[in-house]
């Protein structure tokens, strides 16, 4: 697809009908921006870094399989990028092949490895002994299905509903997924910039690496968000790749880098801690805030903060 001149372009997983299209779908219509199919996550953030993308949507957690390692550690390392809002898109999957194709011929299924991990417990009752060819996405292998060639080395693959009706395929089972209630959130990424004003609900995403490799270090890290009353909705750990045994954290703590008690948070980390890299504050889509906890709203920082001043200046005790 060519862009059009003074449009947005939004890189994101491809081809048409993924997951990833319907989580871009809730950011912008393709009548007013350019979608720019990718063949994975990693080449649509690249699309952003190298200039050849705006934007990019990419998938970072799921509520089955967990954090999305790729798209993790890239943020983590490289030129800096900015997230700007989340998306969440329920996830379920169809077994689809071409028409004519019965469940009992099935041997060999196409399916991204994430829509496998999500079918595995359907697939070993329904289809023992089935063979899995991974495929770059989760609608890659329909459009293979849709195509002239015969030989495509699978019968049928998992796909999201919606791809069934787009390539002209049929339903070979229904409601395959171990977990219909699955979820996955995706993420808005562009180039650093004015941060999403805050919200009064919001995720401020980190990556950070550990002060020392001793014995608490973990502990030290972690005092600086609870001393704070920043609670944490995800912490995952990713090894930094140098040596064994060090790991960096990729982190998603509750409140906007506006709040007092995150900034005071932030302090905090880059004090104590080798290396701290933003990623962004965003309004959150999913659960609320937990209970605030008392003395760590912003009136009670600045407070102290006037008081603390009123004692350098001799006029309170």
């Amino acid at each position: 697809m060519a862009a059009e001149l003074g449009r947005a372009r939004y890189a994101y997983l491809g081809p048409a009908g993924t997951f990833t299209e319907a989580a871009l779908r809730q950011v912008v219509s393709p009548d007013e921006a350019d979608y720019l199919p990718q063949v994975d996550v990693l080449a649509a953030i690249a699309a952003v870094r190298a200039g050849t993308a705006d934007f990019a949507v990419v998938a970072i957690e799921n509520s089955v399989e967990g954090g999305v390692t790729a798209v993790l550690d890239s943020l983590a390392v490289g030129e800096p990028l900015m997230i700007l809002r989340e998306m969440l898109v329920p996830v379920t999957f169809a077994l689809a092949a071409r028409p004519g194709t019965d469940l009992g011929a099935v041997r060999r299924i196409s399916a991204h490895p994430h829509a496998w991990a999500q079918c595995r417990g359907w697939l070993a009752q329904n289809l023992p002994g089935v063979v899995h060819v991974p495929a770059t996405s989760n609608t890659a292998p329909a459009a293979l299905l849709a195509g002239a060639r015969e030989d495509l080395g699978f019968d049928a693959a998992l796909v999201p509903p919606s791809a069934v009706e787009h390539y002209g395929l049929a339903v070979v089972a229904e409601h395959v997924s171990d977990n219909e209630a699955a979820v996955t959130r995706f993420v808005l990424i562009g180039r650093p910039g004015d941060v999403p004003a805050p919200s009064g609900a919001d995720k401020t995403t980190l990556v950070v690496h550990l002060p020392s490799n001793q014995a608490g270090a973990l502990l030290e890290m972690l005092e600086q968000f609870a001393t704070r009353g920043v609670n944490l909705s995800r912490i995952e750990s990713r090894p930094i790749g140098d040596s064994l045994g060090r790991y960096s954290f990729s982190i998603d703590a509750e409140g906007h880098l506006a709040d007092e008690r995150m900034a005071e948070a932030l302090i905090g980390l880059h004090r104590v801690c080798p290396h701290v890299r933003y990623l962004g504050s965003y309004p959150r889509v999913d659960a609320p805030y937990g209970d605030m906890r008392p003395g760590t709203s912003d009136e009670d920082f600045r407070s102290a903060r006037a008081w603390v001043q009123s004692l350098r200046e001799g006029r309170a005790t």
